[in-house]
Order: C-alpha cells, then structure tokens, then sequence
C-alpha cells in the first residue's frame, strides 16, 4: 500500500448558476483518522463529497491527497491514487455476483498487471486479484456470499459488498457515504465497530459521510460541519457537539433525511 497522507480541502467553492452550493469549505483530514462531515438536510455535504471523489469540478479552491492534487482529475483515475468509495444508494450490478462486483474494484490493478507481466501471466494474476478480493471480503465478514447475486442479498450485506468494493483498490482514503444509511440499529452497531477495523487494520483514513450521530460521535477522531454550503465547525467529537452554531443549525432543521 502506498503512504497514507492527508486530504486537505482547501477553499472549495462550488456554483450552479445563482447556486452556491460550498463556500469557501476548508479542512484537513489527517493521515490515519476517521473524520466525519456532517450537516442539516441540504448543508452541502453530498456536494462536497463529489468534488472530493471527481464527481463535481469546484469553482474555485482545490482537493489534495498530500502533494497530489485531484481537482481536476476523473473519478476513474482516484482509484490508481489510492481513493476509494462507496456510495449512499448502492453503486454495484445486482445480476453480478458479490465476487464479481467486488473484483471490479480492482480493475485498474489487473489491468495494469496483465500488461506488465503478459498473457501468459493472466491466470496467475487473475488467481491473485481474486485471493484478495476473498480475503476483503473474509474481513468484512461475507466471504458466505460471495457467489451470491447481489440483487438477492439482504441489504446490510450488500452495504458490505460496496464497501468490498471500494477497499478492493488498495486505498489509502476510504470515502464512506452514508455507510449506516437503512441499517437497523444492530447493524449501525456492527458497521460502526467494521469501520474502525478497517481504520486499526489497514492503517488508511476514512472520509464518512453520516447522519447517524450516535455512530459519528462513537467513532470520528474528529468531525467537520456544514450549514448551508458554509463550514461552521471543525473540531473533536465532543466541541462540535457542544458547539452552539450546530446546535441551532439542527434544531432549525426539519428533517434529517436526503443529502
């Protein structure tokens, strides 16, 4: 694995049209930790999360994974960087099976080593993209269900398998979407104790994007919070908490549901 480094975004301001959906945001998630953003229903935090991950190009400001700048990048080149991501609303082919989808993770790896080495080389790469992606998936506790469709899995599993997925790129940045997002209380409780494996184990930082404050405040080294496209605080766990602009800015909201 390659060296983890901080993700610093710096300035990021993000408009469509008369729209401005980020201003100015700023911080730094450290080498190692799990940081959280968090926010009211229509803060900015989907949108910041997809300048992260390529989705969206800023207006102005920049994303850098230490002296890497991903700004301008494509989603499809993060992977080779070292950024993996999962996604709110399950991003895997339901006909596949949970092998398969995980395997397709690791696409810029095989692809690169069956270049390298030849053809003659493809079945012993193929058998060793494929132990590892059996290993991912023994780690996160459904190597069961690997030959299963994914479309027939219960959903908390297939939360598992799109993270599978995302770790299958040997990242050093985990980019979590909603992770706990249609998971009874019981698997937030396990997903919660899954992350901060993944953090202890792999030694990689992890970007979550939750509205499950119990998990965010349970396992987040530190926790970044927007209101209306505007970072209002950033600090540890316990000061945002007690922080009395993210008070105001979530009992002035009337759901926690959407973005």
């Amino acid at each position: 694995m390659d060296e983890v480094a901080p993700l610093v975004v710096d300035d990021v301001t993000l408009r469509f049209g008369g729209i401005t959906a980020l201003d100015a945001v700023k911080f730094t998630v450290e080498a190692g930790s799990i940081h959280a953003l968090i926010g009211p229903n229509g803060a900015g935090k989907s949108s910041c999360f997809n300048v992260i991950s390529g989705l969206y190009r800023p207006t102005s400001g920049t994303v850098r994974l230490g002296e890497t700048e991903l700004t301008a990048l494509r989603p499809h080149r993060l992977a080779g960087l070292g950024v993996g991501r999962s996604f709110q609303n399950i991003a895997l082919s339901p006909g596949s099976t949970a092998r398969d989808n995980v395997m397709l993770g690791r696409h810029h790896l095989t692809r690169g080593g069956f270049l390298a080495c030849g053809l003659r080389l493809t079945a012993r790469a193929e058998r060793r993209h494929m132990a590892r992606v059996e290993e991912i998936c023994a780690f996160l506790g459904i190597a069961d269900r690997l030959d299963a469709p994914v479309g027939a899995l219960p959903y908390g599993i297939a939360k598992r398998v799109d993270i599978a997925r995302a770790l299958a790129c040997e990242p050093t940045l985990l980019l979590l979407d909603e992770p706990a997002a249609g998971l009874d209380a019981t698997e937030t409780a396990e997903m919660a104790v899954t992350i901060t494996d993944l953090r202890a184990a792999l030694g990689i930082s992890v970007l979550l994007v939750e509205h499950d404050m119990g998990l965010v405040m349970g396992i987040a080294d530190r926790v970044s919070v927007l209101d209306f496209g505007k970072l209002i605080a950033d600090g540890l766990p316990a000061e945002v908490q007690a922080d009395p602009a993210v008070v105001a800015a979530y009992l002035g909201t009337a759901g926690e549901e959407g973005e």
